[in-house]
């Protein structure tokens, strides 16, 4: 049976990266859509992407929801295994079918039948590989575990109560009617722990390439795919599904969108579902951008001369704002020009060298979660009894403590004065989130730092911190 007797077109969509081994055989990574050309083996198909073709395994690949054209002859699995007619695959598929409603119930039975098989993935993880390698305590710390494997076990929890509120919500008698948008709202919050799956994943590969350059972890990890009966790709490979999942979820629901008529009981769900799933995509990328931040931030204090007191990681974690200000100070109202870094809960200030202007020396540091920021209009301020232009002062709750400071441009000033606002705004939302880094994090990254100090980095090496 070849696919292509009447040019009929099917597409798969890549679940896994195919490395190819030979010529003849079609590479490919996660998500790439191939077209299949021959399914007459079932293990092996033929494919095409582009301009290249070749074999790749059947088990990497899932069919397309919604293909062009009907399927005829094409033969699938169903979920018991057993190979599907073409008229029963074409009727639980609905492929061909122009119908919104029929669209619709492709779509919910791949969000579905994805998430089934999700499910059985978490679980071959947890039981084929966590469960063996706890067993082996000769072999693997419980810190070594928690670093290759994350929160996964965690992800398995909220994954299984997932699936079985979408299941709740699925109309087997008339699928399109399904209502599942509000599934997705109610555990957008619980999804966030992906967050701190996604940004342990580089350590995670790490750790796994560091233990499989030992041929008894090499056999012990294969040992655990064999038991599990899960297929021929490697633990770093299942591993990344997590990372995939997350991502994916805004294109079901873009796609479920799509077909979902406005005047349909799920529509507005499916609507709040696509941003809150977008929101929590974006949440996520914005964390595993502070995460990688914070060896930049640990780099630019080991370049600061005299630095005193706790490291900025110990409270902060973004710098939001820097610039030059000329800092006035009690009680002979004496003017300073000064560096200025604005990170989440402190402002740390650094005097330049005077004869290389790229070095700079600590001189202290606000705390910003007892300030207070005062625009000043220009004139003569009555506290320091000197006249002003472009000033602002931050006040503390203790009235004693009063820091005045003045830029050179009316828009200079404005930039500080929306950089504090967004400061706080910025600690409101980690609040919220519940976003930290961890000690080992701070340490790791400081150490980094503190390495390449010492290797001869340039001093004063910190341009993306200085903004104009």
């Amino acid at each position: 049976m070849t696919l292509n007797t009447k040019r009929v077109v099917v597409y798969a969509e890549a679940l896994w990266d195919h490395v190819t081994m030979d010529d003849q055989e079609l590479g490919f990574k996660a998500g790439d859509v191939i077209e299949v050309m021959d399914a007459t083996n079932k293990e092996w198909w033929w494919g095409r992407i582009l301009d290249s073709e070749g074999w790749f395994p059947a088990s990497f690949v899932r069919l397309r929801v919604n293909q062009d054209e009907p399927m005829d002859d094409y033969p699938m699995k169903a979920e018991d295994g057993k190979e599907e007619d073409a008229s029963t695959a074409a009727r639980r598929y609905g492929v061909g079918q122009t119908s919104k409603d029929q669209m619709r119930t492709n779509v919910i039975n791949e969000i579905i039948s994805t998430e089934r098989d999700y499910i059985k993935h978490l679980k071959d993880i947890c039981e084929g590989y966590i469960k063996q390698c706890r067993k082996r305590a000769d072999m693997f710390t419980e810190e070594q575990l928690k670093t290759i494997f994350g929160n996964i076990e965690d992800i398995y929890k909220c994954q299984k109560k997932f699936v079985k509120a979408l299941e709740k919500k699925f109309n087997k008698d008339h699928p399109h009617l399904s209502e599942i948008g509000s599934c997705f709202l109610e555990y957008q919050t619980e999804f966030q722990i992906y967050s701190e799956y996604c940004n342990n994943h580089p350590n995670a590969c790490m750790e796994l390439s560091q233990l499989t350059k030992v041929n008894k972890y090499v056999y012990f990890f294969e040992a655990c795919r064999l038991l599990q009966k899960m297929i021929d790709i490697s633990l770093d490979g299942f591993l990344l599904t997590p990372v995939q999942k997350i991502c994916k979820y805004p294109l079901q629901l873009a796609e479920l969108l799509k077909y979902t008529n406005p005047q349909h009981r799920d529509f507005k769900d499916v609507e709040a579902a696509l941003n809150a799933m977008k929101n929590v995509a974006r949440l996520i990328n914005e964390r595993k951008r502070r995460l990688e931040n914070i060896d930049k931030i640990a780099q630019w204090q080991s370049s600061i001369e005299d630095w005193e007191g706790e490291d900025v990681l110990v409270r902060s974690s973004e710098l939001i704002y820097s610039g030059e200000l000329t800092k006035i100070s009690q009680p002979q109202a004496k003017t300073q020009q000064r560096m200025f870094f604005l990170f989440d809960h402190q402002l740390v200030c650094c005097k330049k060298d005077l004869l290389r202007r790229d070095i700079l020396y600590y001189k202290s540091r606000i705390n910003m979660d007892d300030m207070e920021i005062v625009d000043m209009d220009d004139g003569k301020d009555k506290d320091f009894n000197i006249s002003v232009k472009n000033a602002f002062k931050l006040l503390c709750r203790d009235p004693e403590e009063v820091h005045l400071f003045c830029a050179k441009k009316p828009e200079q000033k404005q930039r500080w004065l929306k950089a504090f606002e967004n400061e706080r705004k910025q600690v409101q939302l980690d609040q919220e989130t519940g976003f930290s880094i961890t000690e080992v994090q701070k340490k790791q990254a400081m150490l980094n730092a503190n390495k390449q100090h010492h290797t001869g980095k340039p001093k004063g090496e910190c341009g993306p911190f200085f903004f104009s």
